[in-house]
């Protein structure tokens, strides 16, 4: 019996002594107490209107992230071509008119702050209708556009039927027309949705309403809301002053209260200490190494999320222009594809409202016309030309080997309408073969950057 209590306090004492707490060593792996798999993603914060706003107001990078893609989508605008350039010229006169680059600049805004972006085409009938009635293919005239969000829409309302050729499309909205100057109006309208354009590029196949670019940066923007807030709490603290004498042990807690106050009032500045013999004054300063690389990181989360160059948001130049330019040279990539993509569609519909009012009688389905974004950006005429020069050389040889005719040429630079102010070379029409492209030197890209920062007004 006593061996077997020696042999038990033998194991005991070859236990080891110390005791390990790390994540290999605790309360297991993937249960409700691991602190790992408590972080758990997919947990949407869905923002309402009234928080999107309040985020939108109180935040300057916000407003960048959701103002300047808006802006940049519609600075420049677009020329419609035909053949008949005064037709042209009295559309274009007319969607001055009617604000239309505002309107379709405010629709997009409304899109990326809320979800959804609509403009409300006020038109003169021939006769009595609903705004539940589809609009018919000619009116008498366009009178007024409107762009306004999804917090003015109550109900989306959206064809279920499974047979039906318009399935999963929206086809009417309710809009709340309340109004103080006019009660008469009732609360909510159903609107047919070929009386509105419609701007919704983020929707969840299990949702209505398109859903808000501030919901993905949420985490994004805490994250970047608290550094600018610790930045500051850094900054205000970040050198601090030491004051010994023996003669403070002896002070009461309002004697050193007041005297801490004086010392900090007369030392909060590089001023003239007076002390005694036996005192010493001496200033700490906060460590901040490593704080930009952890800023950077925010920036870098900032950036993909909004999909946006660091130096866009920000709005100004970077300071190394080689690693910046491409950046940009991207995003407005981005911005013309997003015009092709999402704005064209919704400008040819307005368009070939316009065309068929009484005020034009234009068959649009018979007339050739085309909308041609204006360059977002365009090189000095130095630039332009060097890069004209390469492209008429690389259509030389394609012509003198049979690759191409010359009539296949002119198409395909000049298009249907020939040659326009608008053939100017720009950065988003840059399509050149490898080969020239290695050609150009970095003074052309170089330009190219100026022309952005000079076009942004930073340059």
């Amino acid at each position: 019996m006593a061996n077997k209590r020696q042999q038990k306090k033998q194991r005991q004492d070859n236990l080891p002594k110390a005791i390990r707490h790390d994540f290999m060593n605790g309360h297991g792996k993937a249960n409700s107490r691991d602190k790992l798999t408590r972080q758990v993603p997919g947990m949407r914060r869905k923002l309402t209107h009234r928080e999107a706003d309040n985020m939108f107001a109180d935040s300057s990078i916000v407003q960048n992230i959701i103002l300047i893609p808006a802006e940049d989508m519609t600075r420049n605008w677009f020329t419609l071509r035909m053949k008949d350039n005064q037709v042209a010229a009295n559309i274009m006169s007319k969607l001055a008119d009617l604000n239309a680059k505002q309107v379709f600049k405010d629709m997009r805004k409304y899109e990326r702050l809320q979800g959804d972006g609509f403009v409300s085409i006020g038109v003169t009938q021939s006769g009595p209708f609903k705004l539940s009635d589809p609009l018919p293919d000619k009116v008498k005239s366009v009178d007024y556009l409107h762009a306004f969000s999804s917090y003015k829409v109550s109900e989306f309302i959206i064809n279920e039927d499974v047979f039906d050729i318009d399935y999963g499309q929206l086809e009417m909205v309710q809009i709340n027309r309340s109004s103080r100057t006019k009660p008469l109006i009732d609360d909510d309208t159903k609107v047919h949705m070929s009386r509105l354009l419609h701007d919704q590029t983020r929707r969840l196949e299990t949702e209505t309403q398109g859903q808000s670019l501030l919901e993905s940066m949420y985490d994004v923007l805490t994250v970047l809301d608290t550094s600018l807030w610790s930045v500051g709490q850094v900054l205000y603290d970040l050198t601090m002053k030491v004051y010994k004498s023996k003669d403070i042990d002896n002070m009461s807690s309002d004697d050193r209260l007041q005297l801490g106050m004086l010392m900090d009032y007369a030392f909060r500045t590089e001023a003239l200490a007076l002390i005694g013999e036996d005192e010493s004054l001496e200033k700490h300063v906060t460590n901040i190494g490593g704080i930009d690389k952890l800023l950077d990181y925010v920036w870098d989360m900032v950036a993909s999320a909004s999909r946006m160059p660091k130096t866009v948001i920000k709005g100004q130049e970077s300071g190394t222009i080689a690693g910046a330019q491409y950046d940009v040279m991207n995003y407005y990539a981005r911005i013309a594809s997003m015009q092709e993509n999402e704005m064209k569609p919704l400008l040819e519909r307005l368009i070939r409202i316009i065309m068929m009012s009484d005020e034009f009688n234009i068959n649009p389905d018979t007339t050739e016309w085309e909308i041609k974004f204006n360059p977002l950006w365009q090189v000095d005429a130095e630039t332009d030309a060097k890069i004209r020069k390469l492209n008429a050389e690389t259509d030389a040889i394609y012509i003198t080997h049979g690759v191409v005719d010359i009539d296949e040429v002119k198409d395909a630079r000049f298009g249907q309408f020939g040659m326009t102010d608008e053939t100017k070379l720009s950065g988003d029409s840059l399509d050149l073969p490898q080969e020239y492209i290695e050609q150009l030197d970095d003074s052309i890209y170089r330009s190219i950057y100026k022309a952005f920062l000079k076009n942004r007004g930073d340059g």
